[in-house]
């Protein structure tokens, strides 16, 4: 039995598309409203309305059941990744589909996962993806990073369907970077279009936000064709480029001057590029990394900075080779 650790969207939509040929999914989730939903009415109307989800699919609110099963998907916030995983039992192989660095420790969910499970293996699921359209079954491809080579391919044949499609790759760096830097990234598109910067502005900031993520990546050890493939520039075009991205939407309204408290409260869906744009600063510093898109969303978070500011200080910087 494959065992998903949290019920949002993202998880919900994995638990139907590995179910789709009958696989039987045990789905974690923290509400009990939720856990009854899926298990009685067949859907999760919180966090993917109007999908109805395959009869091989059951919830539980218990953690310590998830130590049954002999793979395990871990799609929690990022921030909760470390308490969860602690509370879990068993050497099975962990798949971590949450994209982020902890705050705090600065780690990679990755790291996170070594310091709490020792001895389980790791996997990372990273690129772009769609919770609704995966669950519809639409054509997607993504990301399957492990640094065991047998393991990592062995884990995406037993998650591969016929429309979602994963590509191996040992670099596990790399596939958690692109998705961690492209949650901040997305919300500064989304600024852009809040604050009607157009077209051309966006296509920019995306060419030079890429260009941010690889000077990280290539400084902390991941290799330049991961973060040009899937989990890195794939995930980035389709983040900002579409309001079904919770980061884009947040950075929308902060374009439109909305405050980012007004923004983030309340919200049962989590903008996990909130969280990361303040950690990823500071590990950039500590690398000796220059990357300005994400120091301007940090001071448009912190509310430090209004939106004109922001465009006119990045405008102002001197001119430089575009390879800098």
């Amino acid at each position: 039995m494959i065992g998903i650790l949290g019920a949002g969207a993202w998880g919900t939509a994995l638990a139907q598309t590995i179910a789709s040929d009958g696989t039987q999914v045990l789905l974690w989730a923290y509400e009990p409203d939720v856990v009854a939903s899926i298990n009685e009415a067949r859907e999760n109307p919180v966090y993917l309305r109007g999908r109805g989800l395959s009869d091989a699919i059951r919830a539980t609110g218990d953690l310590a059941a998830l130590a049954a099963c002999d793979l395990l998907l871990v799609v929690p916030p990022a921030q909760h990744l470390r308490g969860l995983l602690a509370q879990v039992g068993g050497h099975a192989p962990r798949i971590l589909c949450a994209k982020g660095i902890e705050a705090g420790s600065g780690m990679l969910m990755s790291e996170v996962a070594a310091d709490v499970a020792a001895g389980a293996p790791i996997a990372v699921l990273s690129g772009p993806t769609f919770a609704h359209e995966v669950a519809a079954g639409l054509p997607t491809a993504i990301t399957l990073a492990c640094e065991d080579e047998a393991l990592g391919c062995d884990l995406a044949m037993r998650i591969a369907r016929p429309a979602f499609r994963p590509y191996f790759s040992s670099d596990v760096v790399g596939a958690e970077i692109g998705g961690a830097v492209k949650n901040v990234l997305a919300i500064a598109c989304g600024v852009v279009d809040g604050a009607g910067l157009g077209q051309n502005a966006r296509a920019a900031l995306i060419g030079r936000g890429f260009a941010e993520m690889t000077r990280f990546g290539l400084a902390r050890g991941a290799r330049a064709e991961t973060l040009a493939g899937l989990s890195g520039l794939g995930d980035l075009v389709l983040t900002c480029s579409s309001t079904s991205s919770r980061n884009f939407s947040l950075g929308k309204g902060l374009g439109e001057g909305r405050s980012a408290a007004s923004l983030l409260a309340d919200r049962r869906t989590v903008a996990e590029g909130a969280s990361t744009a303040p950690v990823l600063a500071k590990a950039a510093r500590k690398v000796g990394v220059d990357m300005p898109i994400v120091d301007a969303v940090c001071a448009l978070l912190a509310g430090q900075i209004a939106v004109q500011d922001v465009v006119d200080r990045l405008l102002a910087r001197p001119l430089r080779r575009e390879r800098d």
